[in-house]
């Protein structure tokens, strides 16, 4: 069914929107439930990845993390898509 839609949106040339939305969606799949609970996805444009936390000492530890959060989200894209993590 994805297969479908992606081949929709490249005819539609929205294949970018399609990228930045399935983006957002596999979140909280790479990150878990811990991390999932504390964050929420703002929004995706050029390559940013904007993420809200809910508090200061999330938001440190997420820092310490973000290389390895970025890895994992563009492997589960299959691409690289996301090229920054930005908390707030």
């Amino acid at each position: 069914m994805s297969e479908i839609v992606l081949d929709m949106c490249r005819n539609l040339g929205l294949e970018n929107a399609y990228e930045q939305y399935r983006t957002m969606r596999i979140w909280s799949s790479v990150v878990g439930d811990a991390i999932s609970a504390e964050t929420a996805v703002e929004r995706f444009t050029e390559g940013q990845l904007f993420i809200r936390v809910k508090n200061p000492a999330w938001r440190m530890e997420l820092n310490f993390r973000k290389k390895d959060i970025l890895r994992k989200i563009n492997d589960s894209l299959e691409k690289t898509i996301v090229e920054e993590i930005i908390f707030r």
